[in-house]
């Protein structure tokens, strides 16, 4: 995902491209797009930004970047052991199978971190891996003292694409009944 922000995000009108790439065309024609959806791409676009003008520019500074925060907040765990951890496969992303408090917890480390680049005006990498790991240890630290589950210690949950694949067949199915309710009529 950081090569992929990297290399798109470097104008406006390239934002509209991630958009229309989530959009999913309803039986009618309608457009819609999952509020998770834009929220996690609107919020990696404001952090790859507030990256950017403190020197992060390239895809591995971006990677480095993103591991820095993991470490913080995983107790010391790169992104590639947290992912041996959890036992998944080699192409399944971390992402993917965090429940609902460990979304939370990660997307409250990239919201300060955004943040916080931004009000200390952070204008290296060096600055930036040190402000991204700072504020997922005090995040990893507020867990601890509200009695939390640390999240490395946290159960995977089930891939969310196949979650959205069986609500998707789900809905479509249930569409497709109450097309043939109001037939009977």
């Amino acid at each position: 995902m950081a090569n992929w922000f990297m290399k798109h995000m470097s104008d406006l009108t390239t934002t509209s491209l991630v958009f229309e790439k989530l959009k999913r065309v309803t039986e009618h024609g309608a457009g819609t797009r999952s509020a998770r959806e834009l929220a996690k791409i609107l919020h990696n676009i404001k952090l790859v930004g507030a990256a950017k003008q403190a020197g992060v520019i390239q895809s591995l500074d971006y990677a480095i970047f993103m591991d820095h925060g993991y470490r913080g907040l995983y107790g010391g765990l790169a992104a590639k052991e947290i992912h041996g951890r959890k036992g998944l496969k080699k192409k399944e992303g971390i992402v993917d199978h965090m429940g609902s408090t460990e979304v939370a917890a990660n997307l409250f480390r990239t919201t300060q971190t955004e943040d916080k680049l931004r009000r200390e005006r952070a204008t290296t990498k060096d600055r930036a891996n040190r402000i991204h790991s700072e504020v997922g240890k005090k995040v990893r630290q507020t867990i601890r003292e509200l009695g939390g589950t640390m999240p490395e210690n946290l159960p995977v949950a089930e891939d969310i694409k196949k979650v959205a694949s069986r609500e998707k067949k789900r809905l479509k199915e249930e569409q497709k009944q109450l097309k043939q309710g109001g037939k009977k009529k």
